[in-house]
């Protein structure tokens, strides 16, 4: 068996919720190209996890949000890379979604249609226990 070795690649995610709603891109780069997914990317040299967040959540979607806490962090495979996804949640806070950086298009969907959409099974897991966090933060009127 051959045995090849993979750079890991650090990467966040951001679960922005607007009440019932989450924010959603199209990816428009690989991998996973085409399909529906939360905002993120990579983490920059000298940038936290918390700022890779806010700025691809800005970058992708031209939305604001306050970051609220961690979601996870798992490990993943595509086309023969290795990554590990850092995923936040966040309350949108101000403007309409317009995709950018290397979102096809960005827009807020019913948490209720997310199934439809054929999204990786891990990115509707996340977005549920975002949801689920969601409830423990009392001023969650959004």
């Amino acid at each position: 068996m051959r045995m090849t070795s993979k750079t890991r690649t650090d990467c966040v995610g951001v679960v922005c919720l607007r009440g019932n709603e989450v924010l959603l891109i199209q990816r428009g780069t690989a991998p996973r190209k085409g399909e529906w997914s939360i905002p993120g990317g990579r983490i920059e040299p000298n940038e936290t996890e918390s700022q890779a967040a806010l700025r691809e959540l800005t970058e992708e979607t031209s939305v604001t949000a306050d970051l609220l806490t961690k979601i996870t962090a798992l490990d993943a495979d595509f086309e023969g890379f290795h990554y590990r996804l850092h995923d936040y949640l966040a309350r949108w806070t101000d403007g309409e979604p317009v995709a950018g950086d290397d979102a096809d298009q960005a827009r807020f969907v019913a948490l209720t249609e997310i199934d439809a959409l054929g999204m990786w099974p891990e990115t509707v897991r996340v977005i549920r226990e975002g949801h689920a966090k969601m409830a423990l933060f009392s001023d969650n009127a959004a």
